[in-house]
């Protein structure tokens, strides 16, 4: 991925909380010289010495697991949320006329090698993990002891665990870093004062930013 340095994230705290925030990953593996790509939403997992893993589980009928070698390298893109950009959010166009429609956008990209779990106790507590993290902020939170056990154990039996460990991460921003405090500012009331929320959403992450 091509990254002009004004748009480069190489942050590992916002780089983590970005994938907490967005945790649906796009999972790029190539198996038989075929490039396959499964969507599945991730649990990141800290651990000494600055190792970080991913974990999910996919479907037992998923030929994923049976295809890719244990140890391959993958692809994990992260999306966050994206936006059109006109040309007419900027002041300096009114002034000079020298602008052009882009997008704004940020994603993050983990290279990492995969295993897979069968054991039933590690896709039991990467069900826990991921529920829990999601169900935090729930009134009630929901668990996945709230279920009828036997329900549990058969779910437990129909997927099979999978985890990513992280060898490089890095994040592009584009974020209109490269333009001037006032065009900045232009894009970001456009945005907020449009009735799409995604582009609300861009608008909210530039405030941040």
């Amino acid at each position: 991925m091509h990254i002009p340095s004004k748009f480069k994230e190489v942050n590992l705290d916002r780089l983590h909380e970005f994938i907490q925030e967005y945790p649906l990953g796009t999972l790029i593996v190539s198996t038989e010289n075929i490039l396959g790509a499964d969507h599945v939403p991730f649990y990141l997992q800290k651990r000494e010495n600055n190792q970080v893993a991913l974990q999910s589980h996919i479907a037992r009928a998923n030929p994923l697991w049976e295809k890719c070698s244990e140890g391959q390298e993958v692809l994990l893109i992260f999306h966050g949320p994206n936006a059109y950009i006109s040309p007419n959010f900027y002041p300096s166009k009114k002034d000079t006329g020298k602008a052009v429609p882009t997008w704004n956008y940020s994603v993050v990209h983990v290279r990492g090698r995969i295993y897979f779990k069968h054991e039933s106790a590690w896709i039991l507590k990467q069900l826990n993990d991921l529920s829990d993290f999601h169900e935090r902020n729930q009134n009630i939170p929901w668990s996945v002891s709230d279920a009828p056990e036997g329900f549990t154990e058969k779910l437990v039996k129909a997927v099979v665990g999978l985890e990513v460990v992280v060898e490089d991460i890095v994040g592009n921003f584009k974020l209109s870093q490269n333009k001037t405090a006032a065009d900045y500012s232009g894009v970001v009331r456009g945005l907020a004062n449009s009735e799409n929320s995604a582009d609300v959403s861009v608008a909210k992450q530039m405030q941040n930013n």
